[in-house]
């Protein structure tokens, strides 16, 4: 079975969800551990500020990344977050409010160089760790150029999607996601370009 690691567009960190989980006055578990220095998982917080499709996209990627070399801490997991200022992150990372606070101040657009370069670097970075026999699924729009228009140069006929979000919600494809998450049975891809 050939290797892949997936890429997760990341969640709305300006929303309504995002103030509760970096507000002051938020007592439940993830709120206070993200006030910690430790911080919290980068997956654990966008779950809950997303919601379905998040939970959806962290849950799948999870139980099928192949990553080349488990032991290669960039791609360890297989599971890579795009972020609004710092590139392609593990899911697994360690974020805080202020990094949160952070990611909401940064629009995902193409004309902003704070979004566009830390992904590019990101990009080749990855690129150059899983060498040439892996795949990159990108979990996440590909309407839109903000993600494709930075990645499909940089991986060209490995990056791929799963055809079956076409014409899908979010809440569709997270839910569709944590069934074949749960039963196993996944997705068939295709190359973005």
């Amino acid at each position: 079975m050939k290797n892949q690691v997936f890429l997760l567009s990341p969640a709305n960190c300006g929303g309504i969800r995002a103030r509760r989980v970096v507000s002051d006055a938020a007592q439940f578990a993830l709120a206070e551990q993200l006030r910690t220095p430790a911080g919290a998982s980068l997956g654990d917080v966008f779950s809950f500020v997303s919601g379905l499709y998040f939970r959806g996209k962290l849950a799948y990627a999870r139980r099928f990344s192949r990553p080349p070399d488990p032991a290669d801490r960039f791609v360890a997991s297989g599971v890579l977050v795009i972020t609004p200022n710092a590139g392609l992150r593990a899911a697994d990372v360690a974020v805080t409010r202020e990094s949160i606070q952070a990611f909401a101040g940064e629009p995902i657009d193409l004309t902003n160089a704070r979004y566009r370069r830390p992904l590019e670097q990101g990009a080749r970075a990855l690129c150059a760790s899983i060498g040439p026999d892996c795949d990159v699924v990108l979990l996440g729009s590909i309407a839109s150029g903000k993600y494709v228009e930075v990645l499909l140069p940089i991986f060209g006929e490995r990056l791929l999607f799963p055809p079956a979000f076409v014409g899908r919600g979010d809440m569709s494809r997270g839910g569709l996601m944590l069934r074949c998450a749960a039963s196993g049975e996944e997705l068939e891809y295709t190359p973005v370009a």
